[in-house]
């Protein structure tokens, strides 16, 4: 029965998030706890606790970027943003959103994920400099085409990364295509198989810039 206890963190867990407590404290606090209980003591848990965040830093990279752009943002970084997109005299937002679309597939396809993202640059920049391009076109969005080209941004960015980054060969999911396939005796290189990629890229690219083009042209018909 006693090694059970040690089960006692997922309680801790449960009990503290029904009762709306801190996130970070209640699972630091039932991490503590079921090492306590597991014959741990104080100094190993927390010896554990710094491996743990040294072997995976990478992860906490995220705690510092997010402040930073909440920094920039409560100081006006989506106004600058969309005052910058409004200035420019033939921008639109299918236009703006095809670039952003080149960049993001260049980028992961070069293996260059984390350079944007829906945190990093979809919300803080990409999506406010949208939204005042559409209002360039169609005059004041209601909530609905607001969210409409809101989502339009978030796919672009989507559609660039999943369909760009199987071009960059050193990915896990090149990997797993390489193994499944080396099952079935079909042995391929991760080279060729990104090289593959690039036909499924390239038709992406035109069919989620043609959609962006006809959303240009259903806001420019909201003017007239």
């Amino acid at each position: 029965m006693s090694q059970y206890w040690v089960l006692i963190g997922i309680l801790i867990v449960v009990a503290g998030f029904a009762l709306r407590l801190n996130p970070m404290i209640v699972v630091t606090v039932a991490a503590i706890i079921t090492g306590l209980v597991a014959g741990m003591d104080l100094v190993e848990v927390i010896s554990t606790f710094g491996k743990a965040f040294n072997d995976n830093r990478i992860i906490a990279i995220i705690w510092i970027v997010l402040p930073v752009i909440g920094l920039l943002e409560r100081y006006g970084l989506q106004q600058r943003a969309a005052s910058l997109i409004g200035g420019i005299r033939n921008a639109t937002t299918g236009r703006l959103l095809i670039l952003y679309l080149v960049y993001r597939q260049i980028t992961a396809a070069v293996g260059l994920h984390s350079t944007a993202g829906h945190a990093q640059t979809v919300r803080p920049l990409v999506a406010p400099m949208a939204l005042a391009a559409a209002e360039k076109q169609g005059g004041e969005l209601d909530e609905a085409t607001a969210d409409k080209v809101k989502s339009y941004a978030a796919a672009t960015d989507n559609v660039g990364l999943f369909f760009g980054e199987d071009i960059f060969f050193a990915i896990g999911s090149i990997v797993l295509i390489q193994q499944i396939l080396a099952t079935y005796d079909y042995n391929l290189a991760p080279l060729e198989l990104a090289i593959w990629a690039i036909p499924s890229a390239i038709i992406a690219f035109l069919i989620h810039g043609s959609r962006l083009l006809l959303l240009d042209r259903s806001l420019g018909k909201k003017r007239s």
